[in-house]
């Protein structure tokens, strides 16, 4: 099996992930159009692109293998997440005029809003770091110093993660027309939610160690 066939499969494994990103893609593309989808999808593919090149760079010296290991790096995520959740949950959808076919009215904002939002929601992630930092230490370890090897095996992963996700925004596109105001309202609490508790576990996670809680307890506690 040739390296690019390799990354495709790679990609699509990253592809069925549902990390905030996912949620974000799907709810963008219906709330606000395709176009806008495959620009959140754009911002998403710049940051798994930035975050391979640092990676690859030497940033798995900056992050640690463990989670518990960077601290700071999941606070900050966890509260943007809990910001862009807040934001959607409160979204409200308002119906257009009949002349207008009954669609939803939004306002939308400018383009580069979305591959910002996109970008900053895959960066914020640490989930998504130590993804790419495996697949570094892999391909690292299968190719070795064959970087023509390397490159298209990213290539690989890369266009295929890119590809799917236009796949989904032209998915939840088509869908929208099934959905009335009082749906999308639901459906941006639902999204908002999940981006919310993300945000949250993330927090939680770092400032919640289970096991050095209990080896704390049974050296306060335990008899000598």
């Amino acid at each position: 099996m040739g390296p690019y066939l390799q990354g495709i499969l790679v990609g699509m494994t990253f592809a069925i992930l549902m990390g905030p990103g996912f949620f974000a893609l799907i709810q963008t593309s219906i709330h606000r159009g395709f176009k806008s989808g495959v620009l959140l999808a754009f911002g998403i593919f710049i940051s798994d692109v930035s975050a391979l090149i640092l990676c690859y760079f030497g940033a798995t010296q900056i992050l640690g293998t463990d989670p518990r290991e960077n601290f700071l790096f999941s606070i900050i995520g966890g509260i943007i997440l809990i910001i862009f959740g807040t934001f959607t949950f409160g979204r409200k959808a308002q119906e257009r005029s009949d002349e207008n076919n009954g669609n939803i009215e939004t306002n939308t904002p400018k383009p580069y809003i979305y591959v910002v939002k996109g970008f900053f929601l895959n960066a914020v992630n640490p989930g998504m770091w130590f993804i790419w930092i495996t697949v570094v230490v892999s391909i690292s370890a299968n190719y070795g110093v064959n970087n023509r090897a390397i490159l298209i095996f990213l290539a690989g992963v890369l266009s295929t993660i890119l590809g799917t996700d236009i796949f989904k925004c032209f998915v939840s596109n088509r869908i929208k027309k099934f959905l009335n105001a009082k749906v999308m309202i639901w459906m941006n609490r639902c999204v908002g939610i999940i981006l919310i508790g993300f945000g949250t576990y993330l927090i939680i996670n770092v400032l919640v160690d289970l096991e050095t809680m209990i080896s704390l307890y049974d050296k306060l506690f335990s008899p000598d």
